[in-house]
């Protein structure tokens, strides 16, 4: 169940190298939701203020497990 949830996610969510500034993970994020990037860069740091290792871990899994889907999906 958790590699078709997994799968789900690779399928609509993609890093964004071209508007990223470190990765590209949040501006993928910002793509999937249709907002502006600063707003989960914002988000994202706020939280990291609070639950550092969380997010700093959080953000390098999701780096990792996109990154494939974003090489897969280039023309």
């Amino acid at each position: 169940m958790s590699n078709d949830f997994i799968n789900r996610i690779k399928t609509r969510v993609r890093l964004d190298r071209d508007n990223g500034w470190i990765f590209g993970v949040c501006a993928g994020i910002a793509n999937f939701w249709r907002i502006d990037a600063t707003v989960v860069r914002v988000a994202t740091l706020i939280a990291a203020l609070f639950f550092h290792k969380i997010i700093i871990a959080t953000y390098l899994i999701t780096w990792l497990i996109l990154d494939d889907s974003s090489i897969l999906h280039r023309k």
